[in-house]
């Protein structure tokens, strides 16, 4: 059994992201037990696992908005949680954090002005960031006339605003067309390639294999931290699903 505290190190900038034995539980249960990792500056990192293993309370707890019952976070050098951090990452959440009364536009003015984002600033980033999820036509269309996918799209689009230095997403592409996640991928590609920190959670095999690095949690423990590619040759395994049933002795993500 690989051993729960798995971290590696890439060149650069210190750690974008540093987890020492969090634990976190709620009632009797423990849903995250004793997780330490490193997340390092520039990293494409991904956190995969099936649904309840612990992969959205992890985003959580670094991302500040939980707290865990033992052991730090540290998001950028900062212990966390701490309000002033919001304007340093992108958050895009589960479940979407929308006001369906209002139209995407005006979501968008209300986020760009928790970044601290106004006038032409504020106007160009709002018109690059729906062009990126292919929602500037609709720009003005009330978010309760978006479909499921449009307000995965939208809810995308606000985390990239404020072009932060760190993107934590929670399953980005769910409910979205194979062809528009494409180009999704396409722009989290570049945007790490300037220098963007992205961490995420996933259950698509594929999205795993393009990650720089993944985490495979199961039942809130970490079963492996590594590349793809080695994370399989430690298997002896041909497909990212075989490592991770080899690894957890679980069912599939």
């Amino acid at each position: 059994m690989i051993p729960q505290s798995l971290s590696s190190g890439m060149s650069g900038a210190g750690p974008a992201a540093e987890l020492q034995r969090i634990t976190r539980r709620f009632g009797h249960r423990t849903v995250l037990d004793e997780i330490s990792l490193t997340v390092a500056s520039g990293e494409l990192f991904g956190l995969l696992g099936p649904s309840g293993s612990g992969k959205t309370t992890l985003v959580k707890l670094i991302t500040g908005i939980d707290k865990a019952d033992a052991g730090s976070v540290r998001m950028l050098g900062e212990l966390m949680p701490k309000l002033a951090m919001l304007q340093r990452f992108g958050y895009m959440a589960q479940a979407d954090a929308l006001y369906s009364e209002l139209t995407a536009k005006e979501n968008l003015v209300f986020f760009a002005s928790l970044y601290g984002l106004s006038g032409a600033r504020r106007n160009d980033r709002i018109h690059q960031s729906m062009e990126i999820v292919n929602l500037l036509d609709h720009l003005n269309k009330p978010v309760a006339a978006y479909s499921g996918g449009m307000k995965r799209r939208l809810s995308l689009a606000i985390s990239l605003l404020h072009e932060p230095g760190l993107l934590v997403l929670d399953e980005p592409t769910v409910g979205i067309d194979p062809v528009l996640r494409q180009s999704i991928w396409k722009e989290l590609t570049a945007m790490r390639e300037r220098g963007t920190t992205i961490i995420l959670t996933t259950h698509v095999m594929d999205e795993a294999e393009k990650c720089d690095r993944l985490a495979l949690i199961q039942d809130g423990k970490l079963t492996a931290v590594d590349t793809p590619e080695a994370i399989k040759a430690k298997t002896g395994s041909d497909n990212l699903e075989d490592a991770f049933i080899a690894l957890g002795g679980g069912a599939r993500p």
